[in-house]
């Protein structure tokens, strides 16, 4: 065999196994079509922060009069912003080669498919492995109705040199959201079409509610009720056919801008790994595993977005070190999936962990859930009397006084729900918050004050 450890994919699931299989002392090679770093370090996560940061701006120009400062008005280069961030993204590719090169991980580029079992071919090449990780992550879908290639998908967002004066997007996940509220926040006008009746289905409905009023006064112009059924492109923009949800006579409703962003889910990329060559069971476009990433091959592993299982960075990353370590290290670590801690970079901040309200009344009924919640303005929008109030909500197990779940909108959200899943993690009770002396003044005081 040429490797112990073949990897198919450098995202981060791929990359943390690869890593941390040569660390044991593992022959390790990694297969990537692309670029080294996978969806979240090219097109997602950390671009998308980035734009989410630019987007910021606008408001803190505008608050900071409130605070004394005085400027002229500023003026914002969109070019500038995005040509910055492929710089960054540029920066971190090569970084991850480099890691890579110093762990004496082979990093072999081209399409990598089956050819059986324990072979791989890449181009005219093939390699063989004793074990094998398919760690491809996943890709933007687009709708199946007439003119469903046009437009762009978030892939595509990152790669332009401006912003559009208008754009409609076709979603109403994180991705969709996300891109509304920094695109508006860069001055793009924004027109959001939902097919169903609110946006960011299943994360708790109270602070979905919230975000999308706020979403709505920032002037995001969000459609409710309305699925695509025509797209059409001509020279001053797109055209978006829409049936709307319930009429009875079938009403139409169109939507035109300049540009189009269909943000309506992913799905993993297996089409051209040849899955069959090796016997790998799937299905729903998804990889089967087991709780150890093992496919139904017992030395071919999988992890990350191709498992379709929680499709998030720091689970792919864990999932990757824990496959490392049962094989090279003796290691038996099965990667919790039970609990994580998740995060919307809406404008306002939406994170959370745990059950949401209505999962929990569902799984231990409405008599056994206690619900505390605080709503206000944070100190930071005191002076300028504006902005999103903040909401904290905890989620109570009345027999036990465990917290179910741990929920947040307001400024620095995600920071702070990642503290707070630990000691969730760990079975905190509400006690043990309320013992907790609170740091003031903060937002995340609320947490350990509420009655």
């Amino acid at each position: 065999m040429d490797f112990d450890l073949l990897v198919i994919g450098a995202g981060s699931g791929g990359l943390a196994a690869a890593k941390r299989s040569a660390r044991h002392g593992a022959k390790v090679a990694i297969v990537e079509a692309d670029r080294v770093g996978g969806t979240c370090v090219i097109r997602g996560c950390v671009p998308k922060k980035l734009l989410v940061y630019g987007s910021e701006y606008k408001d803190l120009f505008k608050d900071a009069k409130s605070f004394g400062w005085e400027a002229s008005e500023p003026k914002f280069h969109s070019n500038i912003l995005l040509q910055n961030v492929r710089n960054e993204v540029n920066r971190l590719n090569q970084l991850h080669i480099n890691l890579l090169a110093q762990a004496n991980v082979e990093l072999i580029s081209g399409r990598a498919s089956f050819a059986d079992s324990h072979t791989i071919q890449v181009g005219d090449k093939t390699y063989s492995a004793k074990n094998i990780l398919i760690a491809v992550g996943g890709k933007p879908t687009r709708l199946q109705i007439p003119g469903g290639n046009l437009g762009w998908v978030s892939d595509d967002l990152f790669e332009q040199q401006s912003l559009p004066k208008s754009i409609v997007i076709i979603g109403a996940g994180y991705i969709a959201c996300e891109f509304a509220c920094i695109l508006a926040g860069l001055g793009v006008s924004v027109t959001q079409i939902v097919r169903g009746n609110r946006i960011l289905k299943g994360f708790d409905s109270e602070l979905v509610l919230a975000v999308q009023s706020e979403m709505i006064e920032a002037g995001i112009n969000i459609n409710f009720g309305c699925t695509p059924e025509l797209i059409e492109h001509h020279k001053q923009g797109y055209i978006i056919s829409c049936a709307s949800m319930g009429s009875e006579e079938n009403i139409s409703t169109t939507f035109e801008a300049d540009a189009l962003l269909q943000a309506t889910g992913r799905l993993a990329n297996l089409a051209d790994l040849q899955l069959g060559a090796a016997g790998v069971l799937h299905e729903f476009n998804r990889i089967l595993v087991n709780k150890s990433q093992q496919t139904n091959i017992d030395h071919i592993y999988a992890v990350g977005d191709v498992t379709n299982r929680v499709n998030l960075t720091p689970v792919a990353v864990d999932e990757g070190r824990a496959v490392a370590d049962r094989l090279f290290a003796s290691g038996n670590r099965i990667v919790n999936h039970e609990l994580i801690a998740t995060a919307v970079f809406t404008q306002p901040e939406f994170a959370s962990i745990g059950l949401s309200e209505e999962e929990a009344i569902k799984s231990f009924g409405s008599d056994a859930v206690k619900v505390f919640s605080a709503k206000f303005r944070s100190l930071q929008q005191a002076l300028p009397a504006r902005g999103p109030r903040c909401i904290l909500k905890l989620i109570v197990d009345i027999k036990t006084d465990r917290i179910l779940g741990c929920h947040m909108v307001g400024s620095h959200a995600a920071e702070i729900i990642q503290m707070a899943a630990i000691s969730i993690g760990m079975g905190a009770t509400k006690k043990d918050f309320d013992n907790t002396m609170a740091l003031h003044p903060s937002i995340s005081e609320e947490f350990v004050t509420m009655t």
